[in-house]
């Protein structure tokens, strides 16, 4: 019953999600490309967009914090990390990079799945097959499969 809550808090949490993203316009890769364009045709509206995100996660870590536990699972999951390193910098660097050229970041890319464009099908495609291949890439030496060798017939 609990997993079942999970998965609906969670879908209509995303669901919510792509809809704010649909209607506050940031769907539209131009769009996204204006913002990102401060010395061209600057386009305020993402400014906004990530104003009232902040806003909204501000008063939810605010509630998260007097609360003892949340509603669907045993603690909350906050992250800790406050090391800046070389990953960390070249992923931003990467993310801000695609970003710029295509105008999509995860979160709007898998919303504007609902268009069925085919620009956003490659990116979302590329975007899946870049997390894998950086899964398969950084695993911890413990953790990739261990290879024998087969002696010769």
């Amino acid at each position: 019953m609990r997993q079942a809550a999970q998965i609906l808090a969670a879908l209509a949490a995303g669901l919510t999600f792509g809809l704010g993203l649909a209607l506050s316009g940031m769907l539209d890769p131009a769009r996204v490309r204006g913002f990102l364009d401060v010395a061209g045709a600057w386009d305020p509206s993402l400014a906004f967009v990530l104003a009232g995100a902040v806003a909204v996660s501000a008063l939810g870590y605010a509630a998260a914090r007097r609360l003892q536990a949340p509603a669907f699972a045993p603690s909350f999951s906050i992250p800790t990390g406050q090391r800046i390193d070389r990953p960390l910098i070249l992923g931003a660097a990467l993310f801000g990079i695609g970003w710029g050229l295509s105008g999509f970041c995860p979160g709007p890319a898998v919303a504007a799945l609902s268009t069925g464009a085919l620009p956003v099908v490659v990116f979302v495609a590329a975007m899946l097959a870049g997390m894998a291949a950086h899964r398969l890439l950084t695993r911890p030496p413990e953790a990739q499969p261990a290879v024998t060798d087969v002696p010769a017939r």
